[in-house]
């Protein structure tokens, strides 16, 4: 097997040359690079020091390959049944994460042993870690990455990236909360601990109002910041638009509402 080094080299040249046709040899590092991401041994991006995040942009290259170079065809995991190019994960056993039927993993996503999946999907390039619960009818976009211990409840929709290449994809951190169908787009981050309620959409262009500071931010929930959607004046004064609202920092009292429940694990 070769060095993810060797991998992202292939790779790179690979993507450059697309147009002149996929070598047998760029299909093999195609699939050991999806091995890797499945198995987590490589992620579309990796955390780093003060809060950074490093994106791995070979690594959605080889998706995107992928994705040029395979063919539709049938296949089944368990009793459902498919017609597609990406393959679905089956064959969970001992030290898998809890995958509730009908839970849908596709190729290349990475889910953590300790990890929950009710029926919801996951999709190719996504990294989803240990304790966190992905809720029903959720969906976790290609390459986005969610942290540990992180609740993602009913009907979030994680938005996913692939192109434009240079697009990064969405970040949850470790221990953070969203509500009951929030919308997650855009390469955002939710930052560590930080709390969604119900109903929070959070795109680049949103405004995201500290309502203890004053302070307006775009595309980021700092840490254990608890937001509830809302809406701010414009400029003239004429109409309000939709913003998002930092009422507090995140308590024990908040803690304590959105503590992920062990017995269910």
């Amino acid at each position: 097997m070769a060095t993810i080094s060797d991998l992202q080299g292939i790779i790179e040249k690979a993507f450059e040359l697309r147009a002149e046709g996929v070598q047998p040899a760029t299909v093999e590092a195609v699939n050991e690079t999806l091995d890797l991401l499945e198995s987590g041994q490589l992620r579309v991006a990796e955390p780093g020091e003060g809060g950074q995040w490093k994106i791995n942009e070979w690594a959605k290259k080889a998706i995107l390959l992928m994705f040029a170079t395979a063919k539709m065809e049938r296949m089944e995991a368990g009793c459902l049944g498919f017609h597609d190019k990406v393959a679905v994960q089956s064959g969970w056993g001992e030290g898998s994460p809890r995958v509730v039927p009908p839970a849908v993993v596709r190729r290349g996503a990475h889910v953590a042993p300790g990890a929950v999946l009710m029926p919801s999907y996951v999709n190719i390039g996504a990294f989803v870690d240990s304790g966190t619960m992905i809720d029903t009818w959720a969906t976790v976009g290609s390459c986005a990455q969610v942290g540990k211990g992180v609740h993602v409840s009913g009907g979030v929709g994680i938005g996913g990236v692939l192109e434009p290449m240079q697009a990064s994809p969405v970040i949850i951190e470790d221990n953070a909360f969203l509500g009951a169908r929030c919308e997650v787009a855009e390469g955002c981050i939710v930052r560590e601990g930080a709390v969604l309620a119900m109903g929070c959409y959070l795109g680049k262009s949103t405004r995201i109002y500290n309502a203890m500071t004053g302070e307006t931010l775009y595309g980021e929930v700092p840490a254990r910041a608890v937001v509830v959607p809302g809406a701010l004046p414009s400029k003239d004064g004429t109409h309000s638009t939709y913003a998002l609202i930092i009422k507090k920092i995140r308590d024990e009292r908040t803690d304590a509402k959105v503590a992920l429940n062990e017995v269910l694990r």
